[in-house]
């Protein structure tokens, strides 16, 4: 099994592999390109977030800057809005829906390693000193996350569910809800 094969199914693997470092600077190369490119060239930009990301919906509409880890595990559906700043750590798939806010800072992680030392440092002379393992996150239809939110590994939040700004969001969040805090919970049903 490939480490980019182990990523994928949320098991142990090394980030520094060399497919996986491949497919990172391939991801850095678009987003260099997307970063520096002027406001008002929202075709060109739009072009250069086709290559980068897996799907991208018509009217997608981000701002720069933006950063990811590889890109081509990021789906995101029509109407879709990511303001500037937002962080997508895309070790795994970040599925968003359409019509989705996201405000500025925003980060999404799939990455998670291990939390005992022992097991997270490897002795590893060929790339990197640590594992890594990672866990999809879905993002249904017609959700607002506030700024300065973390959706971390394996969260689902469901449709028309609004995040409140500075909110961690550790465990699914159920369709038609308000949910805010650290950690983040349902604070009441729409």
């Amino acid at each position: 099994m490939t480490e980019r094969e182990k990523m994928l199914q949320g098991l142990l693997y090394n980030s520094r592999d060399p497919e996986l470092l491949e497919m990172y600077f391939r991801a850095r190369r678009f987003l260099k390109e997307f970063n520096n490119l002027d406001a008002e060239l929202t075709e060109e930009k739009y072009r250069v977030l086709s290559k980068l990301f897996k799907s991208i919906g018509k009217g997608v509409w981000i701002e720069s800057p933006f950063f990811c880890d590889y890109g081509n595990n990021i789906s995101i559906g029509d109407g879709t809005f990511v303001n500037m700043n937002c962080t997508f750590l895309d070790d795994n798939a970040i599925s968003i829906g359409q019509n989705v806010l996201i405000a500025p800072y925003v980060q999404i992680y799939t990455a998670s390693h291990p939390l005992k030392a022992s097991d997270r440092i490897v002795e590893n002379s060929d790339g990197a000193s640590y594992v890594t393992s990672s866990m999809p996150v879905t993002i249904g239809d017609n959700v607002w996350i506030g700024g300065n939110s973390v959706i971390c590994p394996g969260v689902e939040i469901g449709h028309n569910v609004t995040i409140g700004a500075g909110s961690v969001v550790t465990k699914s969040i159920p369709n038609n809800a308000v949910a805010v805090g650290n950690p983040c919970k349902v604070l009441r049903e729409l």
